[in-house]
């Protein structure tokens, strides 16, 4: 990271910028909040420490669908935590306000990394370079300087991701079993209703960001990855008739 970018960083931290406002679309049952419970969740606020959480400094906001299914799209808020420079991990939100649900993780390797993997592994595992080259993937409230370099970092990696709350349908709890995600990888797959509600929330222009990355350095995709595309999918069976219905079993 050079100088400039550590400047803009800083002083993102420091205004605590974020990007508009997206409400989560599930409502679950249960009993509102006690006193009690207030007062004890504020207790462990100023007492606990979490420092696992509190490195989850990396915001990006883009797009998954289900391995097999692509008709099964949504947006997917991710909170991320490099661990090095080969390695990231994400906590997956279904919007970023205070009702926000986990509905799951993504783990994100350097194209160094995926090449080590078996290529079992690699069926599990897509590729970010679309995403990137698309404007798809944003990363909200930080500059377009400091978001052009992060995108440069992350354009040639991978992501494996699980969703555990199928938030698109199960609008109580999280039902069934974890899904298999993948990304987008050409021009048309993405609706583009969802795109336009997301440039409303945030204010932005996917097509801009688009032109903006003309730029950005990219290699080719490495073999194994977004296997789905030649008609390996991979899923768990479900394991309740609340699963996901048309994920394949």
């Amino acid at each position: 990271m050079n100088n400039s970018l550590i400047s803009v960083c800083i002083s993102l931290f420091i205004s605590a910028c974020g990007g508009s406002s997206t409400p989560s679309n599930v409502t679950s049952p249960g009993q509102e909040k006690t006193t009690k419970t207030q007062v004890l969740e504020a207790g462990a606020s100023a007492l606990q420490a979490k420092k696992p959480v509190n490195k989850l400094d990396i915001y990006l906001d883009g797009f998954h669908f289900y391995n097999g299914h692509m008709n099964g799209q949504m947006e997917a808020h991710h909170y991320c935590s490099k661990l090095n420079e080969d390695l990231t991990q994400c906590v997956i939100f279904d919007g970023n306000g205070d009702s926000a649900k986990i509905m799951g993780v993504e783990y994100i390797v350097s194209e160094k990394l995926f090449k080590t993997l078996p290529a079992d592994e690699k069926k599990l595992w897509h590729s970010h370079r679309y995403e990137v080259k698309s404007g798809s993937l944003i990363a909200p409230g930080l500059p377009d300087v400091a978001e052009h370099e992060l995108m440069e970092t992350i354009v040639t990696t991978y992501g494996k991701t699980w969703h555990t709350w199928h938030t698109d349908q199960d609008l109580a709890l999280p039902y069934g079993s974890p899904a298999l995600m993948m990304g987008f990888t050409k021009d048309g797959q993405l609706t583009k209703q969802l795109e336009k509600d997301r440039d409303r929330r945030f204010d932005l222009s996917t097509d801009e960001k688009k032109k903006n990355r003309l730029d950005i350095p990219e290699s080719s995709v490495q073999p194994g990855a977004d296997a789905w595309q030649s008609g390996d999918v991979v899923q768990l069976p479900a394991l309740t008739k609340h699963t996901h219905q048309h994920v394949p079993e």
